[in-house]
């Protein structure tokens, strides 16, 4: 027993930081986008396309990685993504297009499809009752989005003084913003050596041997869509928040975060509060990543139902007042905000628990559908935010949306239960029996 604690621990230790370095890589876009739209003279769209290219190539195969990692192991398909990522990011440091980079993103956004192969490999290795916890732990590597804010926001004057323009070694560490992809890569490969020879052989395989057909009947199941859907809301919106919300505060709040910070006018005081509006950033990644062990903890213990309706109950509040145009203070925006990230933390924890806990041997491919158009809603809300925003010349049209599918989510919640004759678990334990 006390071995096989050691090797869950390790799978643990080694899955959440790999989790953490890929989720920094597949969101780089969300601050070095700012300064390379610079450098090459890109348009706002051309921006966004690049980070949408990037969500798109760590969203749709999350299905197919998720069942690979029930039939191959954990181990292997870790390894094998952080492989795939580590080229295109070092090449993002040597790009001089548009073209060149929104190749790349589709190439090292692979690395998000990271999330539904952690969340099969720790589900296969946990018993039911630490499942909750340990994947509330493994998902807080969506801390993996601050990295890059909190790194430029605090350190990149220090790191662009420190490396010359020309970079070191001959240029073969670059400069500039292209330092951090040329040091993600370096990373990428080191963990990748790290997951292949200390995590414990032989892995877990729970779908080994199973007719894909099998793997994937439970996808036909209601249940497995409103999961889908909770997910769009705690973390697909979690994503594009991560995204948007720099531009958002340097678009509605740059002149007040620059009488805050004192900071100076011109191209230099726009960079700083570009700075300033990523380490207030940080202020919603944070939580809405660190609390998903609490959220996991939480579930174990009073049931992931009641916990998500706590969710969507603090959400809703919340968005509803960062809803209203009405001229919020770049205070209590940031205080809301920081509220409605505590809300995504726990509540991402609280839908993945309800997972193993209804398809205990399927986690692989229900956790896919769902990691998968979690993510999708990541790809498709900032277009349509910015799209709405223009439409309406209201920036906070982005909160109104979010709480009206948060009000969706909570209402099919409530309906769910009310229709529910009988505890879920009978029934989706013969199904699982069924695709066996």
């Amino acid at each position: 027993m006390k071995s096989e604690a050691s090797k869950r621990s390790r799978i643990l230790i080694l899955s959440t930081v790999a989790f953490t370095l890929m989720f920094a890589v597949w969101l780089m876009f969300g601050v070095l986008g700012v300064p390379i739209q610079r450098e090459l003279g890109l348009t706002d769209v051309q921006l966004g396309w690049l980070g949408a290219a990037a969500i798109l190539a760590g969203s749709l195969p999350r299905l197919l990685f998720g069942v690979l990692a029930d039939v191959y192991g954990g181990r292997r398909m870790m390894t094998l993504l952080l492989l795939i990522a580590a080229v295109p990011t070092f090449l993002v440091s040597r790009a001089t297009s548009y073209e060149e980079l929104i190749v790349l993103a589709l190439f090292f956004g692979m690395s998000g499809n990271s999330f539904t192969v952690g969340i099969a490999w720790n589900a296969a290795w946990f018993p039911k009752q630490q499942q909750g916890l340990a994947l509330g732990v493994f998902g807080a590597g969506n801390v993996g989005a601050s990295v890059t804010k909190l790194i430029f926001g605090l350190f990149g004057a220090m790191l662009l003084a420190a490396i010359p323009a020309t970079g070191l070694f001959g240029g073969l560490l670059p400069g500039g913003w292209r330092f951090y992809p040329a040091l993600y890569s370096v990373l990428l490969v080191s963990m990748a050596m790290a997951v292949w020879f200390l995590s414990p052989k032989p892995d877990h395989t729970p779908a080994k041997g199973r007719t894909y057909r099998s793997i994937m009947a439970p996808l036909k199941f209601a249940r497995v869509w409103e999961y889908s859907l909770q997910y769009v809301v705690v973390f697909g919106a979690y994503v594009a928040l991560s995204l948007t919300l720099p531009k958002f505060y340097v678009a509605v709040y740059g002149n007040e975060l620059r009488e805050a910070f004192g900071l100076a006018e011109g191209a230099e005081g726009a960079t700083s509060v570009l700075r300033a509006a990523s380490l207030l950033t940080t202020l919603f990644i944070f939580p809405a990543s660190l609390l998903r062990p609490l959220g996991g903890w939480m579930s174990d213990k009073w049931g992931a139902g009641l916990v998500l309706c706590g969710v969507f109950a603090t959400m809703l509040v919340s968005g509803v007042m960062l809803s209203f145009p009405f001229g919020l203070g770049v205070w209590m925006f940031t205080l809301l905000v920081f509220t409605l990230g505590c809300g995504m933390g726990i509540g991402k924890a609280a839908t993945f628990k309800l997972i193993p806990e209804h398809f205990p041997r399927d986690v692989g491919a229900v956790g896919g559908l769902v990691g998968m158009l979690g993510a999708l809603g990541g790809f498709v809300l900032p277009p349509t935010w910015a799209y709405l925003n223009q439409w309406t010349g209201t920036p906070q049209t982005t909160f109104a949306v979010l709480t009206g599918l948060t009000a969706i989510s909570a209402g099919w919640l409530f309906v769910s239960w009310r229709m529910a004759a009988a505890p879920v678990s009978p029934v989706a334990e013969p199904v699982a029996e069924m695709a066996s």
